[in-house]
């Protein structure tokens, strides 16, 4: 009955979303394009989208990053429970997180403003050594603190890359001048690969938890369990995480491009 009243209240919120969204929201003609631009056609925009370097590292960047997110999110109430004999808190860590998380954004709103949008990403790798602590010394007291250093993690991994994407839009109409309808491309191809990156992590776990003989329902589980739980929860996240920092280090984007194509498009406009 509950889960009941749960899928109600989420198809619910999912309803309210979308009548808000059509309501409440009017699409406009692109203030860049002129008269005689035509729509880019969607194979063709597709194809320009994937070449198109700035883009190509952000989406490679966050689909890694992401993955980690989903790691540590869905694996983090097993690891309470069976790795971490926390078993009577996790609901609270688990509130810990999302309250740390809706909190921080304009923290991080503030960051970014204040000392760009990559320098603001590092605040992502934050979640690491204190996961790894977790995993090594497992404490209630550490493990609050890892909830809301995680918490604080997630926030920039969700508002990080929708903040860097119009940067990338821009970039790409400053240097495609002749066609319009694209943002439509980059920003339904970015939802597909977040969407894959969730994917992904539920498959990595899936996989890795069968493979060790995983039961459900039990109290106590296989000591090959409790390492991958470890494992999913600490390496792998922190491996993720910091290649998709590498990734971005080579995103070209920075803070005075973006001002010269704000400038270059205004001209243009």
């Amino acid at each position: 009955k509950v889960y009941m009243i749960a899928a109600g209240v989420i198809a619910g919120v999912y309803l309210l979303g979308i009548v808000i969204l059509f309501l409440g929201v009017k699409e406009r003609d692109d203030p860049y394009a002129l008269n005689s631009d035509r729509a880019i056609p969607f194979c063709k925009g597709l194809a320009l989208t994937m070449k198109h370097g700035p883009y190509v590292k952000l989406t490679a960047s966050f689909l890694l990053i992401s993955t980690a997110v989903q790691l540590e999110q869905g694996n983090f109430v097993l690891f309470c429970t069976h790795a971490a004999g926390l078993r009577n808190h996790f609901q609270y860590l688990v509130v810990t997180i999302l309250v740390s998380a809706v909190v921080s954004v304009p923290f991080w709103q503030k960051v970014l403003q204040r000392f760009g949008k990559k320098r603001a990403a590092c605040g992502i790798s934050w979640m690491i050594p204190f996961a790894v602590m977790l995993v090594t010394i497992p404490n209630l007291i550490l493990a609050y603190f890892v909830a809301f250093i995680s918490g604080l993690s997630i926030a920039a991994s969700l508002l990080l890359p929708w903040s860097m994407l119009p940067d990338v839009v821009d970039n790409f109409r400053l240097q495609n001048p002749h066609g319009k309808g694209h943002e439509t491309i980059f920003y339904s191809s970015y939802v597909f690969f977040t969407k894959m990156s969730a994917g992904i992590g539920l498959g990595i776990s899936a996989a890795a938890l069968e493979f060790t003989g995983y039961k459900p329902g039990i109290c106590r589980q296989s000591d090959d369990v409790i390492l991958t739980l470890k494992l999913l929860i600490g390496a792998v996240p922190a491996i993720l995480i910091l290649l998709g920092l590498f990734i971005l280090l080579f995103y070209p984007i920075t803070e005075e491009s973006r001002k010269e194509t704000k400038l270059a498009l205004e001209e243009l406009r």
